[in-house]
């Protein structure tokens, strides 16, 4: 029988995660602020006094449950064979770590020796000069691979469906998913002046639904911040430098992942090179932040654990590793390199991406059946190509070049590293105005649309990659709306 606090705080999680970013949250956070400074609310007793209001005023007299209640891995992902997949994709990264920690010869984790404790104190502002790591590591996991797991994925109920189309074979993507049409996706945003105004009363719904038109360049952080609920007090810079304070003291494997990643993306990169200290800085911190762990309780994904000798040395205990039960892959430092041009305060950078990260990004990487998921991102994109350009897609698959294999880079990353960040930015507003990574899908259908007559005139796979390798010249928001606007009609 499962524990029925744990399920509780399982069902807590996801109707706040849910809540977050609309205006019912925005006015619930507003008056728990209020009830705070009232002499009569105490934050030591706070939990039995809302128990016994609700007992009291009858809320908690619910009818008895027609049904057993499903678990909670039932909850975050009701598809059996998607759950399956997950496991066996997390298997398969967590055996390439420590493949990698036995060929190597690198521990998954170690205590720093005191010189090099204070030799990275000394370097933390100017790590980018520095070498650190073992620059034979390798990922655990690419893009492709995780292709491979998506394509190969099948629903067994469906296997001698008649009501698969013909259609719906030309993709790579073979399981049937219920993705929203494109109104349903992006509606139209009703106009909102004045966005000074959100900033001072703090309204987080009305900032949310002013960045479906676009922040201004100069408000853009704030804005984010409000809408993230993402603070720069003293217990949130006291929070970075205990993780600092972690990263000094003691060094991971996961750190050498890091370094190899940043060096081959970031630092590469003409917009993000300059920010290498930053990207370092961040992502050490991410790795050992264990408030991190919260989205597992509404992803569909499992932390991964590594055993370690007990302090008594008898027996071996499991634990999460790395600590915030996220192993990084190739690409990951993106996630956080755009960011950099709206925080130049490493804590303040810090709160946001992990905001970001725990609403957003871990959905990029995750198997499920969620709509705004890896998985049905794909579907959708490969949809609108299969509904609105039926022939580009027919020619791209008769020639061997899938639209799906050339678009997933895109769509994995949020486009960071492949549209210039001025227009990288205005597509991230979009997905924090509508709570929702699914514009990211319709972008790249229109990117298609957009070099449709190039397209249509390429014999193989590389010669369509070399028409679509430069996207940093595209504007995001006139292809949006040219795509959209041919789509409605």
């Amino acid at each position: 029988m499962l524990d029925e606090s744990a399920e509780l705080s399982v069902s807590i999680t996801q109707i706040v995660q849910r809540l977050k970013g609309t205006h019912l949250h925005s006015q619930l956070e507003k008056q728990a602020k209020e009830c705070l400074h009232k002499p009569e609310i105490k934050l030591e007793t706070l939990k039995d006094d809302v128990r016994r209001l609700l007992k009291a005023s009858g809320m908690t007299c619910l009818p008895p449950p027609r049904h057993p209640r499903a678990p909670p891995e039932h909850t975050k992902e009701p598809l059996a064979y998607m759950r399956k997949a997950q496991v066996n994709w997390e298997k398969r990264i967590l055996k390439s770590l420590n493949s990698m920690c036995t060929e190597l010869g690198i521990p998954l984790a170690r205590k720093r020796p005191v010189p090099e404790q204070n030799e990275l104190t000394n370097k933390w502002n100017e790590m980018g000069t520095d070498e650190p790591g073992n620059i034979e590591t390798q990922s655990p996991c690419f893009h492709s691979d995780m292709l491979k797991v998506l394509v190969g994925l099948k629903n067994p109920n469906n296997e001698r469906s008649e009501d698969l189309t013909v259609r719906s074979h030309w993709g790579l993507i073979q399981v049937s998913l219920n993705v929203r049409d494109i109104p349903q996706t992006v509606s139209p945003p009703f106009f909102i002046s004045l966005p000074s105004i959100f900033l001072i009363e703090h309204d987080s719904a009305a900032a949310q639904q002013y960045s479906r038109q676009g922040c201004p360049t100069g408000l853009r952080a704030q804005l984010w911040s409000l809408i993230l609920n993402t603070t720069d007090d003293p217990e949130a810079i006291t929070h970075y430098e205990q993780l600092k304070a972690r990263v000094i003291h003691h060094d991971l494997l996961v750190d050498n992942l890091i370094y190899k990643d940043v060096k081959l993306t970031a630092s590469n990169d003409d917009y993000y090179f300059v920010f290498e200290d930053y990207l370092y800085q961040v992502l050490l911190c991410f790795s050992r932040d264990t408030a991190v762990l919260e989205h597992f309780n509404y992803n569909c994904a499992t932390p991964p654990k590594s055993c370690i000798q007990s302090k008594s040395g008898s027996e071996q205990c499991a634990v999460v590793y790395p600590p915030n039960g996220v192993i990084p892959f190739h690409g990951f430092s993106m996630y956080v390199a755009p960011l950099c041009f709206l925080y130049n305060e490493p804590s303040k950078l810090y709160s946001v991406f992990r905001e970001m990260y725990i609403r957003y990004f871990f959905r990029l990487h995750s198997v499920s059946s969620h709509p705004s998921l890896t998985n049905p991102l794909c579907v959708c994109f490969e949809r609108l190509l299969q509904t609105h350009l039926p022939q580009l897609f027919y020619h791209l698959r008769e020639i061997g070049a899938q639209p799906l294999r050339i678009a997933f880079k895109w769509i994995v990353r949020a486009f960071s590293g492949y549209l210039s960040t001025d227009q990288l930015l205005l597509l991230w507003d979009r997905i924090l105005g509508y709570n929702s990574l699914e514009i990211v899908a319709v972008l790249a259908a229109a990117v298609f649309a957009f070099r449709a007559e190039n397209l249509m005139e390429v014999t193989s796979l590389a010669s369509a990659e070399a028409v679509l390798a430069d996207l940093s010249t595209l504007k995001v928001m006139p292809l949006l709306q040219i795509f959209l606007f041919a789509t409605s009609v």
